[in-house]
């Protein structure tokens, strides 16, 4: 189920894969997909799943064909540190895709521009589209309503008995909205909301306002 918002005037669609689209510009927001990280650890020993790594690009796939966005922006941290078998991965997954990409640059994407240039991805350091600035790490700029990732922002839900279930969300404070990490095994930033902020949180099938 996805939820509906307004940010500033303009209408965002929310889902559970922890993309966002940008109705009015037809614009899919992905952050922090960190392709790559699960081979990064499998390379040094760590017990992680080889299907963890499929995952990550059905889930893209689904998220794109449920959209269908003219344009696919990438909030940073797109592919997690140097070039691993699943650089080919991407490629293959872009032949693929008919939507303008681009990526905002985050502090993980160390891959030569010149990469991602050669895939058909512009690469820019920000973007500015009406009154909304698009970063990678989060920005408050006089203005601006900031959307961005880098924080990879869980949410704590308490229960009766000391029950707790730890979830990804969407974290809007102030004249900002903070995009969940899209890929897997990629940790959390767990917020302590302040009043007035928003939680949306998400399963598997669901976003859900909880804050």
């Amino acid at each position: 189920m996805i939820e509906n918002i307004q940010l500033v005037g303009q209408n965002f669609s929310l889902h559970p894969s922890g993309a966002m689209l940008w109705e009015e510009k037809q614009m899919l927001l992905i952050s922090d997909v960190h392709l790559g990280k699960i081979s990064h650890f499998r390379k040094y020993g760590s017990a992680v799943p080889q299907n963890a790594i499929a995952e990550n690009f059905e889930c893209l796939t689904r998220v794109v064909d449920h959209f269908q966005p003219e344009k696919i922006c990438f909030l940073g941290d797109l592919f997690h540190s140097s070039l691993n078998l699943e650089w080919d991965l991407f490629e293959n997954w872009m032949q693929d895709i008919s939507a303008e990409v681009m990526l905002v640059v985050g502090n993980h994407d160390i891959i030569s521009a010149l990469k991602y240039e050669a895939v058909g991805i512009k690469i820019v350091s920000e973007l500015i589209l009406e009154n909304l600035l698009l970063t990678h790490h989060p920005e408050i700029r006089e203005n601006y309503f900031n959307l961005c990732g880098h924080l990879h922002p869980g949410f704590k839900l308490n229960g009766a008995g000391k029950q707790q279930v730890k979830l990804r969300c969407f974290y809007k404070s102030g004249e900002q909205m903070i995009l969940p990490a899209f890929g897997e095994f990629t940790g959390n930033y767990w917020i302590s909301p302040n009043v007035g902020d928003q939680v949306f949180v998400i399963t598997k099938k669901e976003v859900i306002l909880v804050y």
